[in-house]
């Protein structure tokens, strides 16, 4: 069988970790993090030893990377999170946890989190019965995420769900209703965000 030369997520393979920012396909024994064990191009040369920043920057622009955030808006994160009571890196997971789009992807109705932002951008997902089109929305305790009544918007995400292989987080709770809806029964913790990532690296790091 030939081997898939096709496009694959640099980022995975950079970072070393699967980021799932193709949707299913990182799920399926298709995804280049599993068909390759080497980093995509020509030059397949291992680099030096790894610094002590380099590892604490690796772990950053991992946690960036998977939730989707920019520089300037992780940097306001990790400001909330460590002027916030609590551990500083449990906080700053929450607050990418309660991210809008994050929380639509979990819930099924994007095969990914840049579906889910593209279908929040497009005016197709509601919050308590208003129209909430900022990706960046943090969801609170008790809120209905909720898929627009209309045709178009149905079949989007209905198309998501049937190919949607992720359970659930604990936190959410998919309603069984004509139109696709969820509720946020408590906020996300630590043990909510499913990454292996090592968040003391990323506050030393930030904290500089």
């Amino acid at each position: 069988m030939a081997r898939y030369t096709g496009p694959v997520c640099r980022l995975c393979r950079r970072d070393g970790a699967k980021l799932f920012l193709k949707g299913n396909r990182c799920d399926t024994s298709k995804c280049a993090f599993e068909r390759r064990d080497t980093p995509p191009g020509m030059q397949q040369a291992r680099r030096g030893k790894l610094t002590d920043y380099g590892a604490r920057l690796r772990e950053k622009q991992k946690l960036k990377h998977t939730y989707g955030v920019l520089e300037r808006q992780f940097r306001k994160y990790f400001e909330m999170a460590e002027s916030s009571k609590g551990n500083t890196g449990d906080v700053l997971l929450s607050l990418l946890e309660r991210r809008l789009d994050n929380v639509v992807h979990r819930l099924g109705f994007g095969l990914s989190r840049n579906a889910a932002r593209q279908l929040i951008n497009h005016g197709h997902i509601t919050v308590n019965g208003k129209r909430v089109d900022v990706p960046s929305y943090q969801v609170r305790a008790g809120d209905v995420i909720r898929v627009k009544n209309r045709a178009k918007s149905l079949d989007a995400v209905r198309a998501a769900q049937s190919e949607s292989r992720r359970d659930v987080p604990d936190y959410l709770a998919v309603t069984e209703s004509l139109i696709p809806e969820g509720i946020v029964g408590r906020l996300p913790g630590k043990e909510d965000c499913q990454m292996n990532v090592q968040m003391q690296l990323i506050v030393e790091l930030c904290s500089r």
